[in-house]
């Protein structure tokens, strides 16, 4: 017998939106960190450096995400560790979001004009000197709407999470789908809660970008 879709249905998919929006934090940070890694590896002057960080951010970014994630929950299984899905998930999308963040900033980088780079050298500053003081505050007035952005795009591919059992807003949808035979409503609902968190984050981005003159 079919059941009533209830508050207590978008209740429960409001806490998978909470672990949704969770999820996608948890990737930024962990991104942001290894993609500031890869970043400098890319503009290193060391080329080897810089073209191992080439070679992880052509594989990841050609590598559907959703296999990433089973390579991180199967893969640690197959070599002996108990994973919890959580962690899994954490790791995996923290490697490819820093692959994209990576690209970003390096991009962002390169597009400080290079007479920024003469007249630090000019001023007596080192590589790094000049890096810290000069080209990076100019390339994150560059790199932040895209940032924003991509944050976007993470929000929206936690869905894949469900696959190794975290019940985010997409697995909850499908759980109340199943329970209550209203696909089209339920899934109704998830949409506009997506649409509810991404679209104030992507009128921010657009913001960004006009008021920063990228």
């Amino acid at each position: 017998m079919f059941q009533q879709y209830s508050l207590a249905h978008v209740q429960f998919m409001l806490t998978g939106l909470g672990w949704t929006v969770t999820l996608a934090l948890i990737a930024l940070v962990g991104g942001s960190i290894a993609g500031s890694v890869l970043t400098l590896m890319r503009v290193s002057s060391n080329a080897i450096l810089s073209r191992i960080a080439q070679f992880y951010i052509f594989v990841v970014q050609g590598t559907p995400l959703l296999v990433t994630l089973f390579i991180a929950y199967f893969g640690a299984s197959y070599v002996g560790f108990a994973v919890q899905p959580l962690v899994a998930i954490a790791v995996a999308f923290s490697f490819y979001a820093a692959a994209f963040l990576g690209d970003i900033w390096r991009g962002a980088i390169q597009s400080v004009p290079g007479g920024q780079h003469e007249g630090a050298h000019a001023l007596g500053l080192s590589r790094v000197a000049a890096m810290r003081y000069i080209i990076i505050p100019q390339a994150i007035r560059i790199a932040t709407p895209p940032t924003v952005g991509f944050f976007v795009q993470l929000i929206k591919n936690t869905s894949l999470a469900s696959v190794v059992g975290i019940v985010e807003l997409t697995r909850t949808a499908q759980i109340v789908s199943n329970a209550t035979f209203k696909p089209l409503e339920v899934y109704l609902t998830a949409a506009l809660f997506y649409f509810l968190v991404c679209f104030p984050i992507t009128l921010f981005s657009r913001r960004l970008e006009k008021r920063l003159n990228v």
